[in-house]
């Protein structure tokens, strides 16, 4: 049983996708231990209250440096023996120490194809806009390990999603939500805790379920 740690910063749409997923059986074999937000009023806490999870508010701007934080959340989540860190819409940079601390146990999930739309400056709608200005026919998200530069690490998995004449950002937003994010997060944390994920040379692999393994995902 592997016990993960979901980061949010504000409504907790892919936490709650989480949340379902564990409690249908879709995920198998993990808890969810905690959730923590670096803001205090974020529905995301509501949403793990509700569903009966620890929620903790931790915000960066109560330590000296970013490396103090890090190392914070480092003992937080060793407290709570947390195997795999999930980052879902997490708007914090995270530090050197805790990508050290937990070095190939921290996942994030991103709104495009990485390696495009990514990186310091995109998140939310701004990757959204930029799909579109670019006029990109197909977008959709990934989910990568973390490593020290944003949005990046190696890719476990991702899914595309159309891009459609007359889209606004926002239209665009819910489609790669509801077609992809809901779908692709859900599934690494369920391969990761079958054991089914390795990493070698920078890129992630997946082990091929066996006869006696029951796929949810097919």
């Amino acid at each position: 049983m592997q016990n993960i740690a979901v980061c949010v910063s504000g409504g907790g749409t892919n936490l709650q996708a989480i949340i379902d997923a564990v409690e249908d059986g879709t995920i198998q074999d993990t808890r969810i231990a905690l959730v923590v937000s670096n803001k205090e009023d974020a529905y995301a806490l509501e949403r793990a209250k509700k569903a009966g999870i620890e929620a903790k508010y931790v915000s960066p701007k109560g330590f000296g440096d970013l490396d103090g934080f890090g190392r914070a959340m480092a003992e937080i989540f060793s407290e709570y023996k947390i195997d795999l860190v999930v980052l879902a819409g997490y708007l914090v940079i995270i530090p050197k120490s805790l990508v050290t601390a937990y070095a190939g146990r921290i996942i994030n999930i991103h709104p495009s194809l990485i390696p495009a739309h990514c990186g310091k400056g995109y998140y939310g709608l701004k990757v959204h806009e930029s799909v579109l200005a670019a006029g990109n026919k197909v977008t959709g998200a990934t989910v990568h390990f973390v490593d020290e530069e944003a949005d990046h690490g190696p890719i476990l998995l991702q899914k595309a999603v159309e891009v459609k004449e007359g889209d606004t950002p926002e239209i665009l937003q819910k489609r790669v939500m509801e077609e992809a994010e809901w779908k692709i997060l859900p599934q690494a944390i369920h391969l990761i805790g079958q054991g089914r994920v390795t990493v070698a040379d920078g890129i992630a692999h997946i082990r091929e379920e066996s006869s006696k393994e029951r796929s949810v995902f097919s």
